[in-house]
């Protein structure tokens, strides 16, 4: 990929200017930290991104792991991005200072994880793995367990996955078959399959800690009976002290169509009964301690969706740039040359598309990442309530994230024509690549139920309250300023409307189940898109005060630019919403099974 891939310009902006990350400082966590601080963590994954991620984007995507004789291996250059990404502190960064870590905010290290994914989305699988992994490790696990692995974790010695999915249950974990045999010694023997486990096996360190979710032997049924175990690749060896195999097998590689650099495997664990498995935390609290690594994931899967996006449109904007093709619709003349194609209408609506869900999405994942900084710095109800926040976001800007980014790589692609089709560019990997977004941790449509279902009803709708008053404090600062009254009243009418929306399908609730989520899909679409119009106001009252003291140069075409893709959102995509609504509110029917199949 040539020219520039992400804009460092706008990284700043979000961080510095519209979530003022600066403000975490007076807190006693945040406290030895600086602009100059998270500045240097920014230059440092530049630094990695620039020699160890982008010149392999394309090469890890022609040269696919390969499972011989029972072991993966993986690109060559992985190894030297992992060792550098450790070495770095990246991947400890924001832990406590006695891990090694120096607690930095998550909001900085999800700037970092956007120019390292942006980069190469398939190599920053294996980093975010080994870090979520060594968080739930962190906060679940004994003092033992921790001596065991986090610092091995830590230090980038062994990496970390997460086993939840089984061939017979798919995404119903209550339905998981793998079991945990208690050991007299306090540990457990783990038996059983998991699949599509991402970077599940490996030749870049030395030893893969797996969290595996399993009932231990005797437990009730469903998700009340599922406990959380660590379970390593390999095991200490009793008599020699050295690293032994703990019996887990690489039974198969799943061929992807995108994301091809990362290994998604099948394991088997304990085939001949020699896998030994470590509790974390309680018995039978193993999914509720995975949901917070899940969670942590789903933001990170949104941040995917929107540097992917990113990434193509940077590609697709340069080519728009250097393609001349055709004449202005109002050039009569046959004789002129052509113009860039940027200068056509429907390649800039193709243009400001992508920007609009790209830096649009960024923007809520950085939200959501806000509310985690703050929850970890406070107490009691203030934590409930950006816990409450962030609970009731994690799933929009997942699917958000994962649905609208691929609609921006497919614009993306679609503007460089059928020269986007071939491999010549990289258009048609990322279109691959971002593909997969909408499947990891929970599909949309069940990140849509999660969203209806449970997370807005919850507590009497405490968190749709929550977010409310959020969304209109925005509102009334946007009608401050002359040129975004428009856009504060327009946004105003759309919360209204979501609100008359959300009361009329909760009505359903306690009726037929199917009826009440049959469209949750359609809900999420619809909330999705007022999410990113807040985004996009908060980022235009920043944009307009800023152009109020500016004179013209690159500053003021930045501001400018922001100014007009939040038009562009509000008149290109929130108008989508009236027909949301419409769908939501018709009575009608049509996808709930009946007694005869339809579908022939």
């Amino acid at each position: 990929m040539t020219g520039n891939n992400y804009s460092s310009r706008n990284l700043q902006f979000i961080l510095y200017e519209v979530f003022d990350v600066l403000s975490l400082t007076k807190y006693a966590r945040f406290s030895k930290h600086d602009q100059q601080a998270y500045n240097m963590v920014l230059e440092t994954a530049e630094g990695v991104a620039e020699k160890y991620l982008r010149p392999f984007l394309k090469d890890g995507d022609r040269n696919p792991p390969q499972l011989a004789q029972g072991q993966v291996k993986v690109h060559k250059a992985l190894r030297d991005y992992y060792n550098e990404f450790s070495k770095s502190g990246l991947l400890a960064s924001t832990f406590d200072e006695k891990q090694g870590g120096i607690q930095l905010p998550s909001m900085v290290f999800a700037a970092a994880d956007f120019i390292i994914g942006n980069a190469h989305n398939g190599f920053e699988m294996f980093t975010s793995l080994s870090k979520g992994g060594a968080k739930l490790i962190d906060t679940f696990g004994s003092n033992e367990l921790k001596e065991q692995f986090l610092n091995k974790i830590l230090v980038g010695e062994w990496t970390a996955t997460m086993c939840l999915t089984e061939a017979q249950a798919g995404s119903s974990l209550s339905s998981i078959t793998t079991t945990a045999y208690p050991n007299s010694d306090g540990t457990f023997k783990i038996k059983g399959q998991k699949i599509f486990i991402s970077a599940g096996d490996h030749d870049i360190t030395e030893n893969i800690v797996h969290l595996v979710l399993a009932r231990i032997a005797g437990a009730s049924a469903g998700v009340k009976g599922i406990s959380l175990f660590a379970v390593p690749k390999k095991r200490i060896s009793d008599d020699s002290n050295s690293l032994v195999s703990n019996d887990v097998t690489s039974v198969g590689l799943y061929h992807k169509m995108g994301q091809r650099c990362t290994p998604t495997l099948h394991l088997e664990f304990g085939n001949e009964d020699r896998c030994e498995g470590h509790i974390v935390g309680m018995p039978n609290m193993g999914l509720a301690y995975m949901f917070q690594m899940m969670n942590s994931f789903r933001i990170g899967v949104g941040l995917a969706g929107s540097y992917i996006a990113t990434a193509a449109y940077y590609a697709s904007l340069q080519y728009a740039h250097e393609r001349q093709q055709g004449r202005r619709l109002n050039n009569k003349d046959l004789t002129s040359s052509p113009t860039p194609i940027i200068n056509h209408p429907d390649v800039r609506r193709m243009l400001f598309l992508q920007k609009a869900i790209a830096e649009g999405t960024l923007a809520l994942a950085m939200q959501c990442n806000q509310y985690a900084d703050l929850e970890s710095v406070s107490e009691g109800a203030e934590r409930a309530h950006f816990h409450d926040l962030l609970e009731l976001l994690t799933p929009v800007v997942k699917t958000y994230g994962a649905e609208m980014g691929a609609v921006a790589v497919n614009n993306g692609l679609q503007v460089l024509g059928g020269y986007g089709y071939t491999e010549d560019f990289i258009l048609e990997q990322l279109a691959r690549d971002v593909r997969i977004m909408s499947l990891y941790e929970g599909t949309s449509g069940i990140q849509s139920q999660a969203l209806l279902g449970r997370q807005v009803p919850a507590n009497n709708q405490r968190s749709m309250h929550f977010w409310i008053v959020e969304v209109k404090i925005v509102i009334e600062e946007a009608a401050m300023y002359k040129d975004l009254c428009r856009y504060s009243d327009w946004l105003k009418s759309e919360i209204h409307a979501l609100d008359r929306t959300t009361n009329h399908l909760l009505g359903l609730k306690d009726g037929d189940s199917e009826i009440f989520l049959m469209d949750a899909n359609l809900y999420m679409e619809l909330f999705g898109i007022v999410c990113i119009a807040w985004q996009w106001l908060k980022q235009g009252i920043v944009a307009t005060k800023r152009l109020d003291k500016m004179a013209d140069g690159n500053e003021k075409q930045f501001y400018n630019a922001k100014i007009e893709t939040m038009k562009f959102f509000f008149h290109y995509e929130l108008r989508k919403t009236s027909g949301l609504h419409a769908r939501l509110l018709d009575q009608t029917t049509i996808t709930v099974a009946g007694e005869r199949e339809i579908l022939i």
